[in-house]
């Protein structure tokens, strides 16, 4: 099992998620996203701006999410 923050993973906060696979790290975020974007969170929600502009781009948002998931293959596994 490995740890990231939502700020790590293009969030607003420091709430940790902790997951085995890097798919199950992303569903965790969403689901904390679309929390915060139903409470109107202003710092979630200028997150979710950005992420929405880099969606514009097909080759920017794969170029993000493998990103994404290099820095989650090299995290140490929790203790």
């Amino acid at each position: 099992m490995k740890t990231m923050t939502c700020r790590q993973l293009g969030g607003a906060c420091e709430l940790a998620f902790h997951a085995n696979t890097f798919d199950e790290m992303a569903e965790l975020s969403k689901n904390h996203g679309m929390e915060m974007f139903q409470k109107k969170d202003p710092a979630h929600l200028k997150a979710m701006e950005e992420m929405q502009q880099l969606m514009q781009s097909p080759e920017a948002m794969k170029k993000w999410f493998d990103d994404k998931r290099r820095e989650f293959d090299a995290l140490p596994e929790d203790k």
